[in-house]
């Protein structure tokens, strides 16, 4: 049984990928940071897969809790096939980069970049020694192209920095059967992160006319995840139904 590791886990887009991973035969490590009554919620709800589910809590922010994170899995499972950062911090109040305290600049840091870093020193080992492995990492719309983010510039400069550390590493490691790929959800908000594509609402801004959903990333990081799908490293995927390409060519 292949083993994956996602961050962030417990619910919106990664409960929806963990899920996928449950149901494709995955065992799964699934790290949270503070949301318990998630984490109860979906060992009731998956409570027939239970013993090939485990629970960690950890902040992402922090080496220590990464560290143990990826201990706790290899320790439980005796493998990491997949590694998947779903858990990206952010903050949502709208304002511009001097207004950002210094705490807020280093969370944004090293929650969506010096983590990946952090789990990447961990994992490939791993990786390395099974002579295969999958990497997905998330961006944010157009992020290979390192647009400017008015009001979002701690999260957008370290989310441009990871797309490159994502191709990197997909070349440094390409002879050891790994892979490494960045998914970009598009419009992807509130109720949509758990719901499924027949679920999906009218939405006249996406080209496709419909919304996002967490089952289209689920989707997505299935494929990257599959084994015949060696020959797609260091990619950067982008799920935004052509809003990308609408805003390119306005």
């Amino acid at each position: 049984m292949r083993h994956a590791l996602i961050t962030a886990g417990s619910k919106g887009l990664g409960k929806k990928v963990a899920e996928a991973l449950l149901n494709h035969g995955y065992s799964l490590t699934i790290n949270y940071k503070s949301d318990e009554e998630a984490v109860r919620q979906l060992k009731h709800d998956w409570r027939d897969n239970i013993q090939h589910i485990q629970f960690v809590k950890g902040d992402v922010t922090k080496k220590e809790d990464l560290v143990k994170l990826v201990k706790n899995a290899y320790e439980r499972f005796g493998r990491i096939d997949v590694l998947i950062l779903n858990a990206g911090p952010y903050v949502f109040e709208r304002k511009k980069l001097v207004d950002y305290t210094d705490d807020e600049w280093d969370e944004m840091v090293s929650g969506n970049l010096s983590s990946a870093f952090h789990l990447f020193k961990c994992v490939i080992p791993y990786m390395r020694d099974q002579q295969y492995g999958r990497i997905i990492t998330y961006g944010f719309q157009d992020a290979q192209n390192a647009p400017g983010w008015l009001y979002r510039s701690a999260f957008a400069a370290a989310k441009a920095g990871l797309v490159s550390l994502t191709k990197t590493i997909s070349i440094e490691e390409a002879e050891h059967g790994i892979t490494a790929n960045m998914v970009c959800p598009g419009k992807i908000t509130g109720d949509m992160k758990e719901a499924s594509i027949q679920d999906a609402v009218e939405d006249k801004e996406t080209p496709v006319g419909r919304s996002g959903t967490g089952e289209d990333i689920a989707r997505t990081v299935m494929f990257l995840c599959a084994p015949e799908s060696d020959m797609i490293t260091g990619s950067v995927l982008e799920v935004t139904g052509g809003i990308n390409v609408l805003h390119k060519y306005r």
